[in-house]
């Protein structure tokens, strides 16, 4: 059966509370203060099945001291009831409630000319006039009023048949969606513990499923679901739902918390936003402090506003225009792009605009810039745009995210696109021929291409002066080009280049075409070297008795030493520089010790050792550790067992 919200609108005292329960044979006052002072001062809810839709009613509170109250209610609806007396007309609360839905963007709704029992025919008609002035140009110009009396029953036929009319036009709210409840309602119940209520404005939650409560991170279970008072396994986007929750208290929760898929959101602080001043307010100053109001929460905050400003000029958001602001909030708040919002002053308390959240996560950066504004500019798609606005999004917060890239995570809980989609999302982006998805994250393909071109100018630098080298250390190119990029972009420019045929990539990156060559001294200076090392065997010289005594400069004779280590044709141990093929004699001959069969002959130590090999403890210590290092033997106290 199709779920339709149903969020009631309009001035105290008005017969809100007194339709609803017309309408649904529900008093959705709850509280005791409430029947006791006649008014409404929270939230109220009930449903009812007209046809094949079943109406989830919230019933707001009028007076302009709950006003907080009621943008708590109204934030999850699909329609608006607004509730006009008909002896009263319109009043103070009627336009803030009209102007509130107005800025929310909700797309359809109904007029109920409520008390027209009280007044004749002429006042009816003088009600429904000022009515229509009131909804001229808006998205309730065309909506039907309906004269109804909550105590005779006039017109309650009519206004129910006007609801199934109105709910073929709701919108339809996405299962596909990452499953996210503002909470509206926090109570317990005996046998069941901790119980919140709240409407699903995405995707679906299942009994069992893990939920985190957001904003704290909160994980939780869900125990038990119930839609519209009926036990379910499972709710779905549109409805509203009560969620008993295990692993959290009641004294844990609260109003304006938000139910989530585990690591769907990240709740954040700070928002770029578009903001629709209202036309008899104040101007909204930068820096001003304002009432933020998303979804169930309120939060204060301050806003900025984006863009250069004319010399002498005052930073202001003009009343009954349309701008970009920066939003700091003071506690986090759960975001994603598209949501709507209402702003209102700090003091005195009055709605003064709302709008559409940008981005919610912007980039730390000045915002009082062409640049800035451009760049809110091109977020400013509207989400009627569907793919064209999505995509227009993503391109923005890839090229932002330069060479860290963007997590592909982020295009749902940033760029608000459905799990679903992502996959097509990626690949609308990639056939753009500017963007590409490495690993798990996405970037620009200039950024891709820039590394490449910086890796060859570097090997290319580095071989120009270091000709006898074999290349740049991997970890220390990374680190001098892109230390604070990631690090799957670095290894996919790395495997292309290496497929085009110009790098080698093991350890150390060179060009493919670098060759080793010696001039004639170096030439002469390695066979020298390796020939008066090999000679040496297990005694070597140090480098300056080595280029001492074969008459090789210092610095040709280091240039050389450092080739041969990377050919491994020389092996340093501590300080000392040994001859490969006199290491593997060497352990060729502790090996064949071992052959003996002799239980003596399968120990070596230190003294045994020196005799042995004819060496100094100068060099049998770093030795025989060499010789522990590949294995060939382990200490046991002072002595070393042949492995």
């Amino acid at each position: 059966m199709k779920s339709v919200v149903v969020g009631t609108a309009g001035h105290i005292d008005h017969g809100k509370s007194a339709l609803v329960q017309a309408l649904t044979g529900t008093d959705p006052d709850r509280l005791k203060e409430e029947k006791e002072r006649g008014i409404t001062i929270d939230l109220g809810f009930a449903h009812r099945e007209l046809g094949d839709t079943n109406f989830a009613f919230v019933d707001v509170p009028g007076h302009e001291r709950f006003i907080k109250n009621m943008l708590a209610g109204v934030g999850g609806i699909d329609l608006v009831l607004l509730v006009v007396a008909a002896d009263e007309s319109v009043m103070p609360q009627t336009r803030e409630h009209f102007d509130i839905c107005r800025l929310l963007d909700i797309p359809a709704g109904i007029v109920a000319l409520t008390k027209a029992d009280l007044v004749d025919r002429d006042g009816l008609g003088v009600a429904e006039l000022e009515v229509r002035e009131l909804l001229a140009g808006s998205f309730l110009e065309a909506a039907p009023i309906v004269p109804v009396s909550s105590r005779t029953g006039e017109g309650l036929d009519e206004l129910r048949a006007a609801l199934i009319a109105a709910s073929n036009v709701a919108r339809a709210r996405s299962a596909d969606g990452v499953a996210r409840l503002p909470i509206d309602r926090v109570f317990t119940m005996k046998g069941f513990g901790t119980v919140v209520t709240g409407t699903l404005v995405s995707g679906r939650l299942r009994v069992e499923e893990e939920l985190f409560l957001e904003p704290g991170s909160r994980a939780v279970t869900v125990r038990g679901i119930q839609v519209h008072g009926r036990r379910t396994s499972e709710a779905v986007a549109g409805e509203r739902s009560a969620i008993n929750l295990g692993g959290v208290d009641v004294a844990d929760v609260e109003r304006g918390q938000t139910l989530v898929r585990a690591h769907s959101f990240q709740p954040t602080r700070v928002a770029d936003l578009v903001v629709e001043m209202l036309p008899d307010v104040k101007p909204l100053k930068h820096g001003a402090r304002v009432r933020f109001h998303h979804g169930t929460a309120e939060i204060l905050g301050r806003v900025s506003t984006i863009g250069p400003v004319a010399a002498g000029a005052e930073a202001a958001v003009a009343p009954g225009t349309r701008a970009f602001v920066r939003l700091r909030l003071e506690r986090p708040a759960v975001l994603t792009r598209g949501d709507r919002y209402i702003l209102r002053a700090y003091s005195p308390l009055r709605t003064i605009g709302g709008g559409r959240i940008l981005d919610p996560h912007p980039p730390r950066s000045a915002i009082r810039t062409a640049a800035a504004l451009a760049r809110c500019a091109r977020l400013d798609v509207q989400p009627a745009a569907g793919v064209e606005a999505q995509l227009a999004a993503a391109a923005v917060m890839i090229e932002e995210a330069g060479a860290s890239g963007l997590p592909s995570t982020a295009l749902v809980s940033r760029a608000a696109i459905e799990p679903g989609a992502v996959a097509a999302r990626i690949e609308g982006l990639r056939q753009s021929q500017q963007f590409e998805l490495v690993g798990d994250v996405l970037v620009t393909r200039a950024v891709l291409e820039g590394l490449k071109i910086a890796i060859l100018e570097l090997l290319k630098q580095h071989h120009r002066a270091q000709p006898l080298s074999e290349g740049v250390p991997r970890e220390e190119a990374r680190a001098r080009l892109f230390a604070r990029g990631h690090l799957g972009v670095f290894e996919r420019a790395l495997h292309d280049l290496e497929l085009g045929g110009t790098v080698v990539a093991r350890d150390r990156l060179m060009l493919a075409a670098h060759r080793v060559v010696l001039s004639p001294e170096e030439d002469r200076a390695r066979d020298a070297i390796d020939q008066e090392l090999r000679r040496a065997g297990l005694k070597p010289p140090d480098v300056a008795a080595l280029a001492a005594s074969l008459g090789i400069a210092p610095n040709v004779a280091d240039r050389v030493l450092k080739l041969l280590q990377r050919q491994r044709r020389v092996v340093k141990i501590d300080t000392l520089l040994f001859h490969d093929e006199a290491l593997k004699t060497l352990k060729a001959q502790v090996v064949a010790l071992k052959a003996g069969g002799k239980p003596e002959d399968a120990k070596i130590d230190v003294a045994t050792f020196k005799t042995r090999f004819d060496v100094s403890r100068k060099f049998a210590i770093p030795l025989l550790e060499y010789l522990d290092r590949e294995r060939v033997t382990r200490r046991v106290g002072d002595a070393r067992l042949i492995l």
